[in-house]
């Protein structure tokens, strides 16, 4: 702005009658000093405008900067200032948004209710607050945004407006899913790692146990099978001896066999034997299985056909036991392991005959197994899911132990699962267990597979 420059003295004119020369110099010269204060206001106004220009490019780049969704309202709702962040989360320019209703940002409307009361919320206790808010983003997508609402006041203290300042929250829950389920992962592998040092452990102090077992129970066997040749034999000789007291008519020596329960004691003896060979012959399997589980893998290895395997264990376990229950196979055509062909079907005929004990437990039910065999990049994948009560949730993280049985005394030696897992583990595998969402267990056998 440019001020008019004071009239020159030569071009003054002529005094007025009754002003002589003096007054006119004086009114000069207040002329001079109110242009000089114009021109240092001039300075002055035009500093106050760089500084006001510096001030709120300042601000802008604050807001340009800001990674957080910043929104200026008025006490109805209304925007009335945006930051970039929030442009291009939903995609939108600054002037479009100006005067859009605050909740016309939201994904399909959801939330408004929330968004009103909290304003006249915060109104109310004149202090910030916090809530989550689903927005719609530039793609039409819900994105959960975290929302600190503040009320604004003018001079006077009434509530002019409001300031929501968000933090997009996708990002930060994708970084904490994933970083739950590499908790989850770590938790997996650690229990994975302890339970395989503890079942090596086992394995050791097993085979110690299993050797000390053999030979008394050896003992057993051999003394019961001679003791029941010897009872034949008693057996023989007593008849006679009663027979010969009977003929001569010897009423002591038959007083002697009735107090003494001779008859009552041979008729017990065989069934005494039979009992006493049953449970050292059971003692000896439980044993037979301490040995397998311990054993190492000496045995050559072979391309075993995954298909044939579990085609032989369904016919094995219907046929051997005599099981009625139907099989659904989803065959893996091609799918060839390196492994021991003979230990294979063990441990699959082990769940099978498992699975069918699982479900048959349940009244008015036909036992369902599906077995689904696949290939999954470098790992064969075998999943067998019965229709059964499940596994309880305090027996999950006992199941592979060894002698841990759910069966009801004499059904079961609790060695079954952990000589299956010891063998897959041998091979390279893995075997898991978990209670399937439709319902049953479902174990889940992977072995490394053949590159063809």
């Amino acid at each position: 702005m440019e001020l008019p420059r004071p009239p020159d003295l030569m071009s003054v004119p002529r005094p007025l009658d009754g002003l002589d020369d003096g007054a006119w110099l004086d009114v000069i010269q207040k002329m001079d000093e109110v242009y000089s204060r114009l021109l240092a206001d001039e300075v002055a106004l035009e500093q106050k405008n760089a500084q006001l220009e510096a001030s709120q490019q300042l601000v802008y780049s604050l807001l340009s900067s800001m990674s957080d969704v910043l929104v200026a309202a008025d006490a109805q709702g209304q925007i009335e200032q945006t930051n970039q962040a929030l442009c291009e989360l939903v995609g939108s320019t600054d002037a479009a948004l100006m005067g859009v209703p605050m909740h016309s940002l939201l994904y399909h409307g959801q939330g408004a209710d929330l968004l009103q009361g909290m304003m006249q919320r915060t109104t109310h206790l004149r202090q910030g607050d916090t809530v989550e808010l689903m927005l719609r983003d530039r793609a039409g997508q819900s994105v959960p945004v975290d929302f600190t609402v503040t009320p604004r006041y003018d001079g006077r203290r009434r509530c002019v407006g409001y300031v929501f300042v968000g933090r997009p929250m996708a990002e930060i829950k994708r970084a904490y899913r994933q970083l739950h389920e590499a908790h989850e992962a770590l938790k997996r592998t650690q229990q994975q790692l302890l339970h395989a040092e503890k079942m090596s452990s086992l394995g050791r102090l097993v085979a110690g146990v299993a050797h000390e077992l053999n030979n008394p129970i050896s003992f057993v066997l051999g003394n019961v099978h001679v003791l029941n040749r010897y009872t034949t034999r008693l057996r023989q000789y007593l008849d006679a001896v009663h027979a010969e007291a009977a003929l001569s008519h010897n009423p002591e020596l038959m007083v002697l066999a009735q107090k003494l329960r001779i008859e009552p004691i041979l008729r017990d003896l065989p069934s005494l034997m039979d009992g006493t060979i049953e449970g050292a012959q059971r003692t000896a399997s439980i044993v037979d299985g301490l040995k397998r589980f311990s054993a190492l893998d000496g045995e050559e290895r072979e391309v075993v056909d995954v298909n044939a395997v579990i085609e032989r264990a369904i016919h094995w376990v219907r046929t051997g036991m005599k099981l009625d229950f139907d099989v659904e196979l989803q065959a893996c055509p091609g799918c060839v392991v390196l492994g021991n062909a003979g230990q294979l079907l063990q441990v699959l005929m082990n769940l099978i005959q498992n699975a069918y004990d699982a479900a048959s437990a349940l009244p008015d039910v036909t036992p369902v197994l599906k077995i689904k065999a696949r290939r999954e990049a470098c790992w064969l994948e075998i999943q067998l899911h019965d229709n059964g009560p499940g596994i309880a949730p305090e027996a999950m993280s006992s199941i592979f132990e060894p002698f841990f049985t759910t069966k009801p005394v004499g059904k079961g030696t609790g060695l079954g699962l952990s000589i299956s897992y010891g063998i897959v583990e041998r091979h390279a595998g893995t075997l898991t267990a978990h209670n399937h969402p439709q319902g049953g267990a479902e174990f889940v056998l992977r072995l490394p597979a053949v590159q063809k």
